[in-house]
């Protein structure tokens, strides 16, 4: 009985001193603030040397224990806490005024906010000094030190928080701009690797096309003039199944040329790479020409994509390196074939831009032959575009 009487006496104790002592602290700061920092901080400024002020080790040691008073009472949450504070941040007005000038120009955007956050600054810092100054009567002098005050407690941070704040913006700026451009970037590769493919798809189309529609009228003419009706049955069968394959494949072609890809000329191979150099040539461009190895047959998508690689990289000459010398290999390996595009270091011709899409699109075209395509500077300063594609043409992927 007597442990538990003992217990409920100080729990009570402990509650009236939890609630008494933020009460007591928060009133000795409100005395101090309101007493000393005003007179005795305003004396030791106008009178350093003490004439009837206090010692700044005072006024030092009142900011402390106002900061300390400060951080106690928070432990609580009372609205003394800011009571508590006032003493201290009177006594560290400016530095408070620095951070905050920084910080309004750092993120202040609006006009009408930036005023008044500098008209409260300004009043803050100027208002006081010039109060003092003219209690002392030299209000000269006040107004000169208030200038000084305002420029180096608000302009200035404020200033400072402005550049800040711009160059964040342009930094934010150019990373966007950055980004865009990577984004459409990618969507012009994307373009060019679909361009790439329905060009392929039309070299299909035109050399399938043409076997199959052979195949259709030998079928016909088998199946008129077949000795037996199993024969002729079977030559229909290979007719019809013909048919149904050239009505797709233009339903196929119909479906590029909807999508913009209405180019229906005939494609160019090998057999067309003299008339493309002496094009060349007749432009101002100095091309020489190698070939190597045994001239064999070879799949029409193989030669194409062949053309394709000399054509490109012919192209990437004239408009990049001013007509610098140019050589075209043309070999011819063991299973597959090598195609080579040089020229030496750039002219003093005029360069025209060049996005880098038609590398793209021959990249894709060679990777769906399964071959090997590379685009690289030579130590001399120039630049070479070579191809390996195999010498059978495989199954295309979708």
């Amino acid at each position: 009985m007597e442990q538990q009487l003992g217990a409920a006496a100080v729990n009570w104790v402990t509650r009236i001193t939890r609630r008494i002592t933020p009460v007591v602290l928060g009133l000795l700061v409100f005395f101090l603030a309101i007493t000393s920092p005003g007179d005795w901080v305003s004396t030791s400024i106008s009178d350093p040397y003490g004439d009837g002020g206090p010692d700044m080790v005072v006024i030092s040691a009142f900011a402390v224990l106002c900061g300390i008073v400060a951080a106690v009472a928070r432990r609580w949450r009372w609205p003394l806490f800011t009571v508590a504070a006032i003493g201290w941040i009177f006594l560290t007005v400016y530095p408070t005024v620095m951070v905050s000038s920084y910080y309004a120009g750092t993120h202040l955007t609006r006009r009408r906010h930036a005023i008044a956050f500098l008209v409260g600054a300004v009043s803050l810092v100027a208002v006081p000094i010039l109060i003092g100054f003219s209690l002392d009567d030299a209000a000269d002098i006040g107004i000169f030190v208030a200038v000084i005050a305002v420029a180096m407690f608000v302009v200035l941070p404020y200033a400072i928080g402005l550049w800040v704040n711009a160059r964040r913006q342009v930094i934010a700026g150019l990373q966007e701009r950055a980004t865009r451009l990577e984004t459409e970037h990618a969507a012009r590769a994307d373009q060019a690797r679909a361009e790439e493919r329905a060009r392929i798809a039309r070299e299909m189309h035109d050399v399938v096309a043409h076997r199959v529609a052979l195949m259709v009228l030998h079928a016909g003419a088998l199946e008129v003039n077949a000795p037996d009706e199993r024969l002729a049955n079977g030559a229909a069968l290979i007719r019809t199944t013909g048919r149904e394959a050239l009505t797709e494949l233009r339903q196929v072609l119909g479906v590029l040329r909807a999508n913009g890809y209405e180019d229906l000329t005939p494609q160019p191979d090998l057999s067309d790479l003299p008339r493309l150099l002496e094009q060349t040539r007749a432009a101002g461009l100095p091309v020489s020409f190698t070939e190597e190895g045994t001239e064999r047959p070879l799949p029409l998508v193989v030669q194409r994509a062949a053309y394709r690689v000399v054509q490109e990289g012919l192209t990437n000459v004239v408009k990049h390196t001013g007509g610098a010398e140019t050589s075209v290999t043309l070999r011819y390996l063991q299973r597959n074939i090598e195609v080579k595009v040089e020229n030496g270091p750039p002219g003093a011709g005029d360069r025209m831009p060049g996005s880098g899409l038609g590398l793209i699109g021959l990249r894709e075209r060679v990777a769906l032959l399964y071959g090997r395509f590379e685009a690289r500077p030579r130590l001399d300063g120039g630049y070479c575009v070579s191809a390996v594609l195999p010498d059978e043409a495989r199954e295309v992927p979708a």
